[in-house]
Parts: C-alpha cells; structure tokens; sequence
C-alpha cells in the first residue's frame, strides 16, 4: 500500500536519471524509526525515502547495509553512491562528504529510567557533576558530551538497547543519543521503564551524503528532495515514522 501510495506521488514528476541504473543506498540498520529490521526486512524512514528517490531517479534501488562507522569510508571508497541513515550534518563529516539539503531538523535528547525522571525536570540537570552518562561511540551524541558535559562519568554502549540495558542495571543514570531514539520509546510498548526528558540538547539537521567529487548525484538528490517536500511524499513518509511533525525553514522538526 505505501509502495502504491508513493508511485502516485510520484507519477507527476519527471526521472533524472536514465532508467536502469542502480542506486546504492548505504544504511546502518539499527536506528529505529529510521532504519531497522522487522521481520527480517529493512524497514523505516530513510527506506521509504531512499524508495522514493530511486522512483524519482528512474533507479533501481539497492540498499547495502552497514555499521555506522563504515557509513562513510564505504562512500569514499564508492562501495555506496549515497548514504541515507539518519546522519546528522557536521562540520567534521561535511569535510570528508558532501551533504544534500537537510530533511529533518532533530537534536540530542537524554534518556533515563521513568522512577528517576523527577531528577531531571530541569534542563540544567543534566550537567551537574557525578553524572554517569551513556553515549554511543563516533555519534553526535558522544561528541556533545564530551565538549559539554565534562563532569560526567562516561560510558559507552554499542548501541541503544545496550544502554537501556546499563540503565535498568543502574550503571548510568542518563544515555545521550539522536531525538530519533526518544521518538520510538513515544511509538512503542516494550521500553515503558524509559522516559526521554525531551529537552533538546543540541540543534542538529539530518541529510543524505554523497562523495565531495559526485556534485552530479548531489544535485538529482537535492531537486528530489524538493519534489518530494512539494508534492507531499516527504510530509507523508515524516507522519508515518515520526508521532508528530511540523515544517520549519523548509525541513521538519519533530516534537512528542
């Protein structure tokens, strides 16, 4: 059905690319909303996206999954034309890739148990001293951790469910990563011991990445990405992924 609902979408636009090529799409597939597995398949807001933008490149499409800290070697490399994983845009990555026009304006969030949520109404709770925090390594998250909240005792987990594990067994008291993590504990049953504070840390803007010399493919993507905010797919794609979302400056925020 949504296969269906993005053709019609679709069907008014004009292919940039010449039918048959194949567009290799790099994700990492642990990201919940954005991209993960059920059932076996790859599923999430960046697949619906990279399908609709291969529709509208007149593309095959064919995603090649990898960890997140391969994301960017593998495009330099040309293992991968474009990745599309929930990147946040960097001054550090925007040297090594360039980036698309940004698609959703996100920022870091903290996580904690929901017994100890009264600890925290306070944005400015999060940098007293003692803290235990856990981040992901290489994410935006660890970096503002490390620049902003140099008090804390840092931990780091391979990925979420790992630090959800370090919280339940009182071995961080916070676990720092992308407001797309919050988002799924809004959307989701099996997490109600967890609360997001929702007080966003950072200003960060998610894009799609290409290789610094493919200006060709950055341009397609950037006019895709306008037909796809004009004709309304990407509000769609937004809605269905994320609870709840509004546009600002051209991209969309989410909020809970």
């Amino acid at each position: 059905m949504l296969h269906r609902f993005i053709l019609l979408l679709l069907l008014v636009a004009i292919p940039q690319a010449v039918s048959g090529a194949t567009l290799r799409v790099g994700m990492s597939v642990d990201y919940p909303p954005l991209t993960y597995k059920q059932e076996g398949r790859v599923v999430g807001l960046e697949v619906d996206s990279a399908r609709a933008v291969a529709e509208l490149l007149g593309m095959e499409l064919e995603l090649v999954e990898l960890a997140f800290s391969d994301l960017l070697p593998a495009l330099e490399e040309g293992r991968v034309d474009v990745v599309m994983s929930g990147m946040s845009v960097t001054a550090e990555r925007a040297q090594r890739v360039a980036f698309a026009e940004p698609y959703l304006e996100v920022g870091q969030m903290a996580i904690t148990l929901t017994e100890k949520a009264g600890a925290f109404l306070q944005p400015w709770s999060v940098y007293r001293e003692g803290l235990r925090v856990g981040v992901e390594p290489g994410t935006t998250g660890a970096a503002y951790v490390a620049r902003e909240l140099t008090e804390a005792e840092v931990m780091e987990y391979a990925d979420a469910q790992a630090a959800f594990a370090g919280l339940r067994a009182g071995d961080i008291d916070l676990y720092i990563h992308d407001a797309p993590t919050s988002w799924r504990l809004a959307t989701t049953d099996d997490n109600q011991d967890l609360i997001s504070l929702y007080h966003p840390l950072t200003d960060e803007q998610l894009a799609w990445a290409v290789a610094r010399t493919n200006t060709g493919l950055l341009a397609r993507l950037n006019r895709a990405l306008a037909q796809l905010r004009a004709n309304g797919t990407l509000a769609y794609i937004l809605n269905r992924w994320i609870p709840v979302t509004v546009e600002v400056g051209g991209a969309a925020t989410a909020t809970p």
